[in-house]
């Protein structure tokens, strides 16, 4: 897939498609393997397809610096995930992803934080705007007494969103300096390497019969890494969020269809709080950067 053909809007939707029946496989297979056998499946298979993809692009050179730049990146996108891969076994597939909508509205105070930029009143704002969302889709959660793990579902997803913040934060920089193909190896590498050890020592074999879906699982998430990579190495963030929104499209469809949840009410009104709040950021950001170009 060529940037130069396709647009980085498309490219981006199709990597949310990819994500979102990433995110339901793993959901699927964390109902019978350990959640740690399910990370470590994902990456470890997404690198094999992912070291494909980085032979097909000719051998971009890896140096000493990249691997480091990568490391802490590994790390942090190591933990969001299993957080939030255990966020989904106990979660309905919509009210996770609505959940992790809010990552976007955290960026500016982890930017603010790691590279010392200034977080604005706007972003202030989206943010209260974005919690008030969060505080509306968990009502009407079922009761403890029929889900004991739900609160706890849900306070793994908001930390697994400021974990992405910062991957996120991270990516920015490396996406356009190593390019989709090395960034997407990088992703998948790294945290498979971390997980490795935990997923070995502590989770029993597969089942055969999963072999198939972990499959699935390690070639969507490549798919997944090396097309939002490719997006943001050819198009502004504040262009491309709103794309991300339409998962919870997917994610809707994708769990009547396949594992009968409906969601309540109370996820589409806090989902539209927290997409309005991030609209809103973008807007304000783009504002900004057209009326500093024509300050220039």
């Amino acid at each position: 897939m060529s940037g130069r053909t396709f647009p980085p809007a498309l490219i981006l939707t199709l990597a949310i498609m990819a994500g979102a029946s990433m995110d339901a496989t793993i959901k699927f297979l964390g109902q019978s393997n350990h959640i740690l056998l399910v990370g470590f499946a994902r990456y470890a298979v997404a690198s094999v397809f992912s070291y494909g993809i980085w032979v097909h692009a000719g051998r971009p050179v890896i140096t000493i610096e990249t691997w480091r730049a990568h490391a802490l990146r590994g790390f942090v996108i190591a933990g969001c995930a299993m957080i939030f891969f255990w966020a989904l076994t106990v979660l309905p597939l919509a009210e996770a992803v609505t959940l992790s909508f809010i990552y976007p509205l955290i960026v500016p105070f982890v930017a603010s934080a790691l590279l010392g930029e200034r977080v604005r009143p706007a972003s202030l704002l989206a943010a209260v705007i974005g919690f008030a969302g969060v505080i509306i889709a968990m009502q009407g959660a079922p009761p403890t007494e029929e889900s004991p793990q739900h609160t706890l579902g849900i306070i793994a997803v908001l930390v697994s969103a400021a974990l992405f913040s910062v991957a996120m934060v991270l990516l920015r920089a490396r996406a356009q300096t190593d390019g989709a193909p090395i960034v997407g190896l990088m992703t998948s590498t790294i945290p498979g390497l971390i997980v490795a050890g935990p997923a070995i020592a502590f989770s029993p074999p597969p089942q055969v019969n999963d072999w198939p879906y972990f499959l699935l699982l390690g070639a969507l998430a490549a798919v997944f890494m090396y097309l939002m990579a490719r997006a943001y190495a050819k198009a502004e963030a504040q262009q491309l969020a709103p794309i991300h929104y339409t998962e919870l499209i997917y994610a809707s469809a994708i769990g009547y269809l396949i594992f009968h949840e409906t969601p309540r009410g109370e996820i589409y009104i806090g989902a539209a709080f927290i997409i309005a709040a991030c609209l809103f950021n973008v807007y304000n950001e783009r504002r900004l950067t057209l009326a500093n170009k024509e300050a220039a």
